[in-house]
């Protein structure tokens, strides 16, 4: 495993959500910072995987930049050093280590939703980026696209993205089963704490576009509605908007119970209209259900939808280990392979350069016909003879043992007055 593959992260398992919030980068940021990088480092690959829940930059170097990225990152947001210590940030430097946690994050194995279906399609925005910044190199694109395939083998083989396994997704699954067969259906957010913000991240990729919101402080409501393209109505027109609404999602809180029967005494429902209720206390008075076409769904039958699909994720976590280790092991052959391949080059440009001198030599006495038999043969023994060694060299590497080989072969065929090959991968 290529050793000079690091990073940083900071993530729900070491920083509080008003940090991660402080820190997290959107798309712009995101370039900006790679550029950024880019221009102030020597690193030769870099991405940055910015969500709600970790901000996580990763890099190939033979130097250690992280102190010198945690800087420019916080220069970007404008955090003191006090409000964003380095050791907040958890380093990941040894080995594999970096390669191994891109592999457990993009899979969902280190979400706060262990199996979030969302992670993978961030992580392909991030390596977008990096491509667009001309920042993947070899390894970090041969590392992604092996992550790509580990993960389709997951979705295929195993249940580990099946069902919503959060509140939040679970009653954006609901309504998206309930709405079905309506052409446009208009969702109402009514409150933006905590799980009404989840849930309008979750709306933001699904296919229900008519999105109203609802909630007592306008300033939340608007940053929300802006950021992911929905209407904002003011608190006071809470009862006719509900009125207008298909679907209401509330996770208002109060004691008593904010949507009744009697506000909806004057609604006459030609088709069915939909109270999924996410408040403890309960924000859905219980009797709103008598009103004919009103169904309610509370948080006790969200929850169980939830357990239930998160239980079957983390019954099938074992099978996306063993999918990762196959394809992590895949990919550090590989890695190992790519430190002999310049010596594996040079030792075939070696005896190709004396194969053409010594055709050079003999082949203006032969016919036309002799040249093109002897040009075949003398390539064929070279690539015979070339075999063993280059199997050999690649035995020893992912055995930790090619130093040696190399230094022997560099002295065997003076490999040093080879010219270095270029990477065209």
């Amino acid at each position: 495993m290529q050793s000079s593959f690091k990073a940083i992260s900071l993530s729900h398992k070491n920083a509080s959500v008003e940090l991660r919030e402080r820190v997290a980068l959107d798309e712009g940021e995101c370039r900006r910072l790679l550029d950024t990088v880019k221009e102030i480092t020597e690193v030769t690959e870099l991405l940055i995987l910015s969500t709600c829940n970790r901000t996580e930059i990763y890099y190939s170097s033979d130097e250690d930049y992280s102190t010198e990225i945690i800087k420019l990152l916080a220069l970007q947001k404008g955090l003191s050093a006090a409000e964003l210590p380095l050791a907040q940030f958890n380093r990941l430097h040894e080995d594999d280590e970096a390669a191994r946690h891109l592999f457990r994050v993009a899979l969902g194995l280190e979400s706060m939703v262990v199996g979030d279906m969302q992670i993978i399609n961030q992580v392909k925005r991030a390596y977008q980026w990096t491509a667009d910044a001309n920042l993947a190199g070899p390894f970090l694109h041969r590392l992604m696209h092996t992550i790509f395939f580990a993960n389709k083998r997951v979705v295929q083989q195993t249940s580990f993205r099946d069902g919503a396994a959060s509140v939040s997704y679970a009653a954006v699954e609901l309504v998206e089963e309930l709405t079905m067969d309506m052409a446009a259906p208009q969702v109402l957010i009514l409150g933006v704490g905590e799980i009404g913000r989840d849930v309008c991240k979750n709306l933001e990729n699904s296919d229900l576009k008519n999105i109203r919101i609802c909630n007592r402080t306008p300033a939340k409501a608007e940053a929300l509605a802006q950021k992911i393209g929905a209407e904002v109505v003011p608190f006071a027109q809470a009862a006719q908007a509900i009125a207008d609404a298909d679907v209401v999602i509330s996770s208002i809180s109060r004691e008593e119970p904010f949507i009744t029967r009697s506000m909806l005494a004057a609604t006459e429902l030609l088709t069915y209209k939909y109270f999924i209720d996410l408040s403890v206390p309960r924000s859905v008075a219980p009797d709103v259900e008598e009103h004919p076409g009103a169904l309610v769904y509370n948080i006790d039958h969200i929850q169980n939808r939830a357990t239930e699909a998160l239980q079957q994720r983390i019954a099938a976590i074992p099978q996306v280990e063993e999918i990762m280790e196959a394809a992590l092991t895949e990919f550090q052959d590989w890695s190992r392979d790519m430190i002999v391949s310049p010596t594996i080059q040079k030792l075939k440009g070696a005896l190709e350069q004396i194969r053409q001198e010594e055709l050079a030599r003999h082949l203006k006495k032969m016919s036309e016909e002799e040249q093109v038999l002897v040009d075949r043969v003398t390539k064929g023994m070279m690539q015979k003879i070339i075999k063993l060694p280059v199997l050999q060299l690649k035995a020893a590497c992912r055995r930790g043992e090619a130093e040696t080989l190399i230094d022997v072969l560099n002295d065997l065929f003076n490999l040093e007055a080879q010219p270095t090959p270029t990477n065209d991968h």
